[in-house]
């Protein structure tokens, strides 16, 4: 790849200053360095991820030898906000970090090079269906730790906007390693001055819509209560309905939101674990749980206290295993809906949902067993 430098080496530390002065006046977190990243690091070819906005490289640093992942981000308004509220968010130990930012141009087009701290133990789903048991209290643990992140996001006013599972990486494949959360291509500030910049047009909202920071938090709250169910049993609560033709100005929030805790994936799971869930995945985001309230159920405060009792999860991910994609782009279809129209996402009913895995699951334990 060819990585263009501005200008020569000699005028690096007056484009870094020049770069603190943009980015003190743009209001920026981060001031991009100007040099060629080739300087510094070795970009290879393997491709490690796509985020939302760019695809993600394996570098090395050429001083320490040091591997890390390089997110390449073509520069507009919308890179700059992603790559600063990750710099901002990243000092959390439950946030994926961030170790350079550079300002090159590659292929003609000026792009942010973003260069992240690898994480190589896999996302959250993938590490799961490795195990052989998966207990519910390993699930309060797992659930607590992306509480943490969220926690963090939101003391912060960050709303993430995108958390599901892929946005969940391991660092490394040991046993107790750390679980974190990355890619803020859709995260927001939701402090009052950005409340006139929400992500639908302000015009075709209703007056009884809620106002974008309590709704774009509570977006993550309802992803951390989807995610939180499929630890639990393997399958997700939802599917977004499509083909339905809602008009600019006909939009209205879902009403009748149903779901189930069905037999027998969840038998053995505890009341608290189900309470917790129907608490955040309430049709109406105003009565969804807050982080903080979420932080003090005592399901996640007392994690260490949840019961170890066996879950299906690894089961019923272990034999729908190339359903999962499907299921990948089914939560990233719903949370886009949700930023967009929050009238298309409906949490239905288990037995009128067509659910790949539940419904394959039901058909096999039907049919009669051959002698």
């Amino acid at each position: 790849m060819l990585w263009d430098k501005a200008k020569g080496k000699n005028n690096n530390r007056q484009q870094n200053m020049m770069g603190e002065s943009q980015s003190t006046q743009s209001g920026l977190s981060y001031t991009p360095k100007k040099h060629a990243i080739t300087e510094d690091y070795e970009i290879t070819k393997k491709v490690l991820g796509l985020g939302i906005n760019g695809k993600v490289l394996e570098c090395h640093n050429k001083q320490s030898g040091h591997k890390y992942a390089l997110k390449v981000l073509l520069e507009n308004q919308k890179a700059q906000r992603e790559v600063d509220l990750h710099v901002r968010a990243c000092k959390n130990y439950n946030i994926v970090g961030i170790e350079d930012v550079y300002e090159n141009i590659y292929n003609g087009h000026r792009c942010l090079l973003v260069v992240m701290e690898c994480m190589e133990g896999g996302e959250l789903f993938s590490r799961i269906q490795e195990k052989s048991l998966f207990t519910e209290r390993e699930a309060a643990e797992i659930v607590r730790n992306i509480g943490l992140a969220i926690q963090h996001l939101h003391a912060m006013n960050i709303a993430h906007r995108d958390l599901k599972p892929e946005n969940l990486l391991y660092k490394d494949k040991s046993k107790n390693t750390v679980l974190k959360l990355t890619d803020f291509g859709f995260a927001k500030m939701t402090t009052t001055a950005t409340l006139q910049t929400p992500c639908y047009t302000p015009y075709y909202v209703a007056p009884e819509v809620l106002g974008p920071e309590k709704y774009d938090k509570s977006c993550d709250m309802w992803s951390l209560g989807v995610i939180m169910y499929i630890l639990l049993c393997g399958f997700p609560p939802f599917y977004s309905n499509h083909g339905l033709a809602i008009s600019p100005g006909m939009k209205r929030r879902i009403r009748n939101g149903q779901y189930e805790f069905p037999k027998p994936e969840w038998d053995k799971v505890s009341q608290e674990a189900k309470s917790l869930i129907n608490q955040l995945l309430k049709t109406e985001p105003a009565d969804r749980l807050t982080i903080t309230e979420f932080m003090n159920h005592t399901w996640v405060r007392k994690y260490n206290e949840v019961p170890e009792t066996p879950l299906c999860s690894v089961q019923v991910m272990k034999e729908e295993k190339d359903q999962w994609e499907d299921l990948n782009d089914e939560m990233t279809n719903a949370l886009a809906t949700m930023r967009v129209d929050y009238d298309q996402i409906k949490i239905k009913d288990m037995s009128d949902a067509s659910n790949p895995l539940l419904m394959k699951r039901r058909v096999q334990k039907e049919q009669p067993v051959k002698s």
